[in-house]
């Protein structure tokens, strides 16, 4: 009888979750949760997203039967915004919070995109002396992805638009020769900070979230999305 023990070993995305904080903690950011079931509100109102906007449509959200305020939360900015709302409440300005969780879309499956997937978001907000702008985001955004991915990582911002931000960009990185988009960006939008109680007349900051997964796809070269739930030992080789 073989008496050997097999030891287990860490999903790749668990060691992609591990990396990315303690990057940011060493920027100063502090760790938020929150929970995956959350209410309309802090999943969109609060957010800036309108109730006739597209992504409030039955094909991207899970709504919850019997429980019409509530869904499966689309991003992890809601715990970030969540979070600035508190520290607005204790008036602990300036703050920076990350947060990193699954989130759940009514969309169709393919190599790069999933049902669930893990997403990883963060804020910066102060006071308007504090002068946080469009260039502190791209610099923390250039330090957390080549220190992800190396430092011959080719990464590209490019103008977009979203809701809760403005201006807002989108985040490129080269994969496979191609350029894949790795998460949006931006000065947090006027509204969202009166939504959290604070003034955007003194205060302005700015947000990022985007896929973790797809991170871990770059990191080892990982061909599909959909591999990291398929409970395929054969992942765990990191």
């Amino acid at each position: 009888m073989n008496s050997e023990i097999k030891k287990g070993t860490e999903h790749p995305l668990s060691m992609v979750i591990n990396e990315a904080v303690k990057i940011f903690i060493d920027l100063g950011f502090e760790v938020a949760t929150g929970p995956e079931l959350e209410d309309v509100w802090h999943n969109f109102d609060a957010l800036n997203i309108p109730k006739d906007h597209p992504a409030r449509d039955m094909q991207d959200t899970f709504f919850i039967k019997d429980k019409k305020e509530s869904v499966l939360r689309t991003h992890t900015t809601t715990v970030t915004v969540r979070s600035i709302e508190q520290a607005g409440k204790e008036e602990r300005l300036p703050c920076a919070f990350i947060s990193i969780g699954k989130v759940f879309r009514n969309e169709a499956t393919d190599i790069t995109h999933e049902m669930q997937f893990y997403q990883i978001d963060g804020i910066m907000v102060g006071n308007i002396d504090d002068d946080i702008s469009l260039a502190d985001l791209k610099g923390v955004l250039m330090r957390f992805y080549k220190k992800m991915l190396g430092e011959n990582t080719d990464i590209e911002f490019r103008p977009s638009f979203f809701s809760f931000t403005e201006p807002s960009i989108e985040v490129y990185v080269k994969f496979n020769g191609k350029w894949l988009e790795m998460m949006g960006a931006g000065m947090i939008h006027p509204n969202v900070l009166r939504n959290c109680g604070l003034d955007p007349a003194k205060v302005q900051g700015f947000a990022f979230g985007g896929g973790l997964d797809r991170i871990a796809m770059i990191k080892w070269g990982i061909p599909d999305v959909r591999l990291f739930y398929q409970g395929d030992l054969r992942l765990n080789q990191f």
